[in-house]
């Protein structure tokens, strides 16, 4: 039996707590090792989420980043802080596999370096795209794989949040690279539309600024609409990555797909971020993923293959009900990690596609500062 591949991991905020260490620590095949807090152990009570020392007595702490990245016995680093592309550059060139949070770089040009050095450098890169594992995503891969829905005509991709509290501490008025809800919640949204739907021939787009106060008259979008275009045997299909602070609705839409076949409407969120927030630094359970079936999206199909799901409708012949969501399943992705490391599965998360997420905002900016619609290109 293989030993337990020790992880480093880089902060101790909300993504480590929230989004890493509950994924990470169901899994007997990974070992928190060692984290970079800068905080000395005696600054625990002004920390947010305590002190790694507190929660993880058995760790290696380290507060610097040279000390750190010196550690020969760290095998796979987690860079759940800022400085993206510093530390996965340092990671890479110390000889550690890398995962990186989202966004993975500000530029497509910076996502094209890193993907390049963990190519020379023999390791695995690849980026925390966990929406790939929300319930819902996941439902909507699985009605596509089975056809339920035909040829799709129009996919709508929404984030929409609640609320939004941390755009409100936006200050700055001149937008650059990285800056905007686009690198935030479009980070996960326009993955999505990328894993269903590969790369677009082109992009029109529009940002906006509705959070009032300090937004007003800045350049810093907190919503956003893109609409994709594609060419080929996907000719006739739109899809729509969108994003608005303003959406007062009990439960957010989040897909409305559309094919020849049927409709799949889904309102509500995957529990998994929900409950990580509630019990941060905590193990997931089984219930993590499990959706209320309330929230259950609704499929609409000509399918027979779907009356034991659906219920007939006698006047149009269609089958309609609520569509049982798959669970959610975070954890997943450490186990693919797992997996990709000890060279028995490939990797699920390419950072290519990833870097082309984030070339895809790149073109979406040009759209939105142009008011035209902008083709694919790889690079300007």
């Amino acid at each position: 039996m293989s030993a337990p591949i020790k992880v480093g991991i880089i902060g101790f905020g909300l993504a480590t707590n929230c989004f890493h260490l509950p994924f990470i620590l169901p899994n007997k095949d990974l070992e928190v090792y060692a984290f970079l807090q800068r905080a000395a152990p005696s600054a625990a009570s002004s920390q947010r989420y305590g002190h790694c020392t507190e929660k993880f007595p058995q760790a290696k702490h380290y507060q610097t980043a040279e000390d750190f990245f010196a550690d020969p016995a760290i095998e796979l680093v987690v860079v759940a802080a800022l400085n993206h592309v510093a530390f996965a550059t340092q990671a890479l060139e110390a000889g550690k596999h890398v995962v990186v949070e989202k966004p993975f770089t500000a530029t497509s040009a910076e996502a094209d370096q890193l993907i390049a050095l963990a190519k020379q450098k023999g390791k695995i890169l690849t980026v925390f795209q966990n929406r790939r594992l929300d319930s819902d995503f996941r439902t909507v891969r699985k009605l596509l794989t089975e056809k339920a829905l035909g040829d799709i005509k129009e996919a709508d991709i929404h984030f929409d949040p609640p609320s939004a509290p941390w755009v409100h501490n936006w200050t700055d008025k001149e937008y650059t690279p990285g800056k905007g809800n686009v690198f935030e919640l479009g980070t996960h949204t326009i993955d999505q539309s990328l894993v269903l739907f590969g790369k677009p021939a082109a992009v029109t787009s529009f940002f906006r600024a509705h959070r009032g106060g300090a937004g007003e008259g800045s350049d810093i979008h907190d919503s956003f609409t893109l609409v994709l275009e594609y060419d080929g045997p996907q000719k006739d299909l739109l899809v729509t990555v969108k994003t608005s602070i303003v959406s007062v609705l009990k439960d957010q839409l989040r897909f409305a797909v559309r094919g020849t076949q049927g409709t799949f409407l889904k309102f509500g969120t995957c529990p998994q971020e929900d409950r990580a927030i509630a019990a941060p630094g905590q193990p997931a359970d089984d219930t993590y993923g499990k959706e209320d079936p309330r929230i259950w999206g609704t499929l609409t199909t000509k399918d027979a293959a779907f009356d034991a799901v659906q219920k007939k409708d006698d006047e149009t012949g269609y089958y309609i009900g609520k569509y049982p969501s798959l669970p959610g399943n975070y954890c997943a992705y450490y186990d693919n990690i797992v997996q990709a490391i000890r060279g028995t599965a490939p990797l699920d998360v390419d950072p290519q596609t990833s870097r082309d997420g984030i070339r895809l905002i790149e073109l979406a900016r040009k759209s939105h500062e142009a008011k035209a619609t902008v083709p694919w290109t790889e690079s300007d």
